[in-house]
């Protein structure tokens, strides 16, 4: 198995015995206590193409939406109708979060854990009270959160078209 580039694994520090590497992961969740995943990360196969380019998190309406790393708030506001906040961080990631009552404006500077907002009720398709669409990209790639929390996700195999 090839392990993945993110999160990185931390080589172990003086006293640490040097013989095992720590995994730190890469984004911490943005909710508190660890929330159940109601939705998975599905890719699209091209761009513009079918997907599902985040992860839903059950809340409850009111909750707080935390930052997932430090950045810079780049965007809140409304897409599509709906309110949403997108953070930039250190190696090219951006955050989204959506729907969220945002407490947090553009150009401001967010640390790990800091509460960015509040989930508001009302995404499409979420079972429960309240679900919090968390996406991320790397570049103009959409990646899967739960990787990067070190936590695993739903895989599903898709078709290969590279013939036989």
């Amino acid at each position: 198995m090839i392990a993945p580039a993110w999160p990185p694994a931390a080589a172990a520090g003086p006293g640490a015995g040097g013989s095992r590497a720590v995994r730190h992961p890469r984004l911490s969740w943005p909710l508190s206590p660890v929330p159940v995943v109601t939705k998975y990360f599905d890719a699209p196969e091209t761009p513009f193409g079918p997907g599902h380019r985040g992860v839903d998190l059950a809340a409850v309406p009111g909750q707080d939406v935390l930052a997932a790393d430090a950045g810079v708030v780049v965007f809140a506001g409304l897409v599509g109708g709906r309110p949403v906040l997108s953070v930039d961080h250190d190696g090219g990631l951006r955050t989204t979060y959506e729907p969220v009552a945002a407490k947090v404006a553009v150009g401001e500077q967010v640390h790990r854990g800091q509460v960015l907002g509040t989930v508001l009720a009302g995404h499409p398709g979420c079972a429960v009270a309240a679900c919090l669409h968390w996406g991320v990209r790397r570049g103009e790639e959409y990646v899967d959160p739960l990787a990067l929390t070190g936590e695993t996700g739903e895989y599903r195999l898709k078709p290969w078209g590279g013939g036989g």
